[in-house]
């Protein structure tokens, strides 16, 4: 799970009577969309133990921005469409991300096909005109962290050191990195954009110019299965922020909208997801290679090993060392290691893996990091007991499902072919560095060490 240590947090947004929020949830009934029939359901907030972001991450303007973005809010955009002149509607785009897919199938003991059809189906009948697969999203980003790994190991050099290269999928081991570690970190940030500040971008830029819509005439919602991604879409830096759109408006957590569909007296019909091309076909799920995550390593991994060493890749070979989920990968040749690649999962494997990258001691050239300890399946959002623990049997049903959903190289992917040349005007121009990258903060103030709760 992600962890938060230092003593201030937005924790100070949470409600004292978490159980007992309530949010205006419309009756199937109120067809002029005023709110008379409630649900209960809780807020989304930010809590110590869910994210890693400390009063070094958060101001207090962001704290409010966070507790703002939950199920009441998106509600309230779905009753002023009922409410307002047409002309003034909000289209609604709901993209969801495929480590959300499994927690809907186990928990309503489905298949992941037949979930992502009921939970299309519910979040249509609500209102949702628009309901997205974020993978080709994380397509884009692991073909664009391929390509600046292979530059990153050619150029470096003990002089100027572009290793190990650090991915950046992860908002909340990000802002960890940026608002308290600063340098000597940042530097090996990738500046790939996550796949949810690119799924902003292809919402909110592509679709909408395939849709002759405004950027701001689009309310996009992500269901996602941690709570960090609520404050990285705080700061989505997207193709439109000129015109002043953000790329995400608003994140749920899985577990947020599986409670809204037990309490919702709605009735649903199920339906395909949406594509940005609008295929009227229902495209096969398909996910990448990792295990609970979208697999960086082993993508980046295999691309590696090809374009450097002319080495062909198969099955990608896990070697657990500290634990469970600190595992090394390496590619050997004439007992030579060309490449060693590790995933740190968690933030005590997180902290042993910036103590030695400090200490100039580091053996990796790539590190898959994830602030939640078991990858992005274990998100705090889903798979929680009442009392705030880890649902484990229903994690493992997760696991296996996942497991099942087969897998897809992002090369493979004729759309990502198609957006590049349509949407970017190719695979190296200025766009794609505009759309699929970005930069870094400055150095931030590392926190006291003793406000580190160990």
């Amino acid at each position: 799970m992600c962890l938060c240590l230092f003593k201030e947090c937005s924790k100070k947004t949470k409600t004292d009577d978490q159980e007992n929020a309530s949010v205006d949830v419309p009756s199937p009934a109120q067809e002029n969309g005023e709110a008379s029939k409630f649900h209960k359901l809780a807020d989304a907030k930010i809590f110590l133990s869910d994210c890693l972001a400390c009063d070094s991450c958060v101001s207090a303007e962001e704290g409010i921005q966070v507790s703002q973005q939950n199920a009441k809010d998106f509600f309230q955009v779905l009753n002023l469409n009922k409410k307002c002149d047409t002309s003034e509607h909000k289209v609604l785009a709901v993209s969801l991300c495929p480590q959300s897919l499994p927690y809907f199938a186990a928990k309503f003991s489905l298949s992941v096909t037949d979930a992502s059809r009921r939970l299309c189906g519910f979040l249509k009948s609500l209102g949702v005109h628009y309901v997205f697969d974020t993978t080709i999203a994380a397509d884009f980003s692991i073909l664009e962290s391929q390509k600046e790994f292979v530059r990153r190991f050619r150029q470096h050099n003990e002089e100027e050191p572009a290793l190990p290269m650090l991915t950046s999928a992860c908002p909340g081991w990000v802002r960890y990195a940026e608002r308290v570690l600063g340098h000597p970190v940042t530097p090996h940030l990738c500046t790939a954009k996550s796949p949810q500040q690119i799924m902003g971008s292809l919402v909110k830029d592509y679709f909408a110019r395939r849709q002759n819509l405004s950027p701001d005439k689009i309310f996009h919602v992500i269901v996602a299965p941690c709570y960090d991604k609520k404050l990285e879409a705080l700061q989505e830096d997207v193709l439109t922020a000129s015109r002043g759109s953000r790329g995400t408006d608003c994140v749920l957590t899985s577990g947020e909208v599986a409670q809204m569909m037990e309490q919702s007296d709605v009735s649903v019909r199920e339906a395909a997801l949406d594509t940005l091309f609008g295929d009227v076909k229902e495209e096969e799920l398909r996910r990448h290679d990792g295990a609970g995550s979208d697999g960086y390593l082993a993508h980046i991994f295999r691309h590696a090993a090809k374009e450097l060493f002319n080495e062909d890749v198969g099955e990608v070979t896990y070697r657990a060392l500290r634990n469970k989920d600190f595992q090394e990968v390496t590619l050997e040749k004439s007992g030579e290691v060309l490449l060693r690649f590790a995933a740190a999962y968690g933030f005590r494997n997180i902290q042993n893996v910036v103590l030695k990258l400090k200490k100039g001691k580091f053996p990796y050239h790539f590190v898959e990091v994830l602030a939640c300890a078991g990858g992005c399946l274990n998100g705090r959002g889903q798979a929680q007991t009442a009392d705030g623990r880890t649902d484990k049997a229903l994690l493992q049903k997760m696991k296996g499902i996942y497991a099942d959903i087969p897998v897809q190289l992002p090369e493979a992917s004729t759309h990502v072919q198609e957006l590049y040349q349509e949407w970017l005007d190719g695979t190296d121009s200025p766009r794609v560095q505009e759309a699929l990258h970005t930069a870094y903060q400055g150095p931030g103030q590392p926190a006291d060490s003793r406000d580190i709760k160990w």
